[in-house]
């Protein structure tokens, strides 16, 4: 009788502490995080029983792993210490992302290139104020992705003065990221959000899937407030790119814009005023989405992506400048 009490009361035992371990679990609940990465700000939604703090932590320890590694603008970080010839050592974030830049590369016949840097300081998009009368023709000399290779994991330069610059990429594959460690913690519903590269899984609050706007792209527009149209977007990233808000006017009235032709040297300013991709990656769709703004309309921009939704899968959606307003050529299935 006492050895059957005994192993009676083991048993309560065992059940009084699932119990109690079970009521000290928390349950599952929306949470909305916001703060600042990359120089930007970054939004976190998600449906977890995860603490708030430990998710606030992984996205400071991910922003602050990314500035070290690709930032141009710390002068410790590594691609700067590349690009300054310092060390021509890799890390496995600049392997990944210049292999990956490669490819876009070369479907762009040269329209992507993360070898821009030179060019992106000429003309004041990067470390330095812009130059009144940029060299072009001599910087475009070591301008050019054939002009570097990794080999094992270095970098190897075929000029010196060649200079790397990711932010084009950067932005989307720290999304993807911090996506990856959401997903490891068991998260399924999500959006990651680090200056409007977006990546979506799951369902919001609502038992909806993630709405996204795509921006009214004209001049100047800061507020991030006016939207083209809303698209919904389930277990994919968004990535959008456009010269309405990062560009300054010559003297004579000229539009410079970030984006700049890798081929020419020049800004790449044309009809096509907005790109928004829609990809499997964060990284994809960033990449994409700056490829075709650097095409333009004057280049096969509608072509390529049309080739790439067919091979790739990726949805895309191009506003032009028309003679009457916006004219938009996209994918079915924002029709």
């Amino acid at each position: 009788m006492a050895k059957v009490l005994t192993k009676n009361l083991f048993i309560a035992t065992l059940l009084m502490a699932a119990i109690l371990t079970a009521g000290c679990t928390s349950p599952k609940r929306y949470m909305t995080i916001e703060g600042t990465a990359l120089g930007t700000f970054v939004q976190v939604k998600c449906n977890t029983s995860t603490p708030e703090s430990d998710i606030r932590q992984m996205i400071a320890q991910v922003d602050s792993e990314a500035k070290v590694s690709m930032s141009i603008f710390n002068a410790d970080s590594r691609i700067a210490r590349l690009n300054s010839n310092d060390t021509d050592s890799l890390d496995s974030h600049l392997a990944f992302n210049i292999e990956l830049a490669g490819r876009f590369t070369q479907m762009s016949d040269g329209a992507y290139d993360i070898t821009i840097k030179p060019l992106t300081d000429a003309w004041g998009f990067g470390i330095e104020d812009a130059h009144d009368n940029p060299n072009i023709d001599s910087i475009l000399t070591f301008v050019g992705y054939d002009k570097i290779a990794i080999d094992g994991m270095r970098l190897v330069k075929q000029d010196p003065r060649v200079q790397i610059d990711l932010n084009s990429i950067a932005k989307g594959y720290v999304v993807d990221v911090m996506a990856s460690h959401l997903e490891e913690l068991g998260i399924e519903d999500y959006m990651v959000n680090i200056g409007g590269e977006i990546r979506c899984r799951g369902v919001n609050s609502r038992g909806e899937i993630w709405s996204i706007g795509i921006e009214t792209p004209y001049d100047g527009n800061m507020a991030m407030d006016s939207f083209e149209k809303i698209i919904a977007v389930k277990d994919a990233a968004v990535a959008t790119s456009g010269n309405y808000r990062r560009f300054y006017l010559t003297e004579d009235g000229r539009k410079v814009a970030h984006t700049l032709d890798p081929r020419t040297g020049h800004s790449a300013v044309s009809d096509l005023l907005s790109v928004t991709i829609i990809a499997p990656t964060c990284a994809e769709a960033d990449a994409a989405a700056t490829m075709f703004m650097s095409i333009g309309s004057e280049g096969n921009a509608v072509e390529l992506a049309q080739e790439c939704e067919r091979e790739y899968g990726w949805s895309y959606y191009f506003i032009f400048a028309g003679e009457d307003g916006y004219e938009v050529v996209c994918s079915e299935i924002f029709e």
